[in-house]
């Protein structure tokens, strides 16, 4: 009996021997908790990693508003600019002369001088293109009357007017008469003035017939325009003549005076000789001019 005993108690032996494995499976279960200490740490160090870089965008935010702010030191260059254009411009200032004229004129610093009876007279811009016209383009003695101070000059001459020879005028080639044309300079104003006149006397009775027919031929007539003129005569008696007018002005002409002049002549006379051709339609007007 104390034989079969023994053989019992090594199987409990074996037993025990099989447990020890188990112990081993704790130890591994320990080995796990540790990647999980290190997961932690990971997780604390990003929270640092994102303040970093929250940092870096405030700085870049900052600068930014530095370099906005450099343009408005900037402003004031423009004004300089301003400054330099007007100074370049001041020296363009064209010289003028005791007249008036700037240096770009083809009078200019030019003087002047008519002798006459009474001594030297001085002859400004406006009366020597007119002087150079009349002497100088057709040949003309000179004629030109200047006052003292010689702010105004004046040009008395005739002509013939002669009609035309179409056949379809009022006027024809035989229909001729004299006309009384002035020349008057104003220096100061720089104005020249025509003054085309028909030297006979016009009617009391055909004042009205007259003025009605200018009215009509007026806005007709492209350049200069017809007017009635009364002046007293030498015995005082009131008198009325048909006169025609006009003017350039020669202000501001830099070159071209004396063709100015010459224009307004040539177009006056041609106007005017449409006006009066177109006046006598009425038939007292025209037996009035040829009388």
């Amino acid at each position: 009996m104390a034989t079969k005993k023994s053989p019992a108690k090594k199987k409990v032996a074996t037993k025990v021997v099989k447990k020890a494995p188990a112990k081993k499976a704790v130890k591994r279960a320990v080995a796990k908790k540790v990647p999980a200490k290190k997961a932690v740490k990971k997780v604390v160090k990003k929270p640092a990693i994102k303040k970093a870089i929250a940092k870096k965008t405030v700085a870049k935010k900052v600068v930014k508003k530095v370099v906005a702010k450099k343009p408005a030191a900037k402003k004031p260059a423009p004004k300089k600019a301003v400054k330099k254009s007007s100074k370049a411009a001041a020296p363009k200032k064209l010289k003028v002369d005791q007249y008036g004229l700037e240096e770009d004129d083809e009078f200019y610093g030019l003087y002047f001088a008519k002798s006459t009876a009474k001594g030297l007279v001085e002859v400004k811009p406006c009366t020597f293109s007119l002087m150079y016209w009349w002497k100088g383009l057709l040949g003309y003695p000179d004629m030109i009357e200047i006052s003292k101070d010689s702010n105004t000059a004046m040009l008395q001459f005739e002509s013939t007017f002669g009609g035309g020879d179409s056949g379809e005028t009022e006027l024809t080639e035989k229909d001729v008469f004299d006309v009384d044309h002035i020349i008057e300079v104003d220096e100061q104003e720089q104005l020249v003035s025509l003054y085309s006149y028909v030297p006979i006397p016009v009617p009391e009775k055909l004042i009205g017939a007259l003025g009605l027919s200018i009215l009509n031929v007026n806005p007709e007539t492209r350049y200069g325009s017809l007017e009635i003129c009364s002046t007293d005569n030498e015995e005082g008696a009131n008198e009325h003549f048909l006169r025609y007018r006009a003017a350039t002005y020669l202000r501001g002409v830099k070159s071209g005076k004396v063709e100015a002049i010459e224009s307004m002549v040539t177009n006056g006379s041609e106007f005017f000789g449409l006006a009066l051709d177109a006046m006598c339609v009425n038939k007292s007007i025209k037996k009035w001019l040829l009388s």
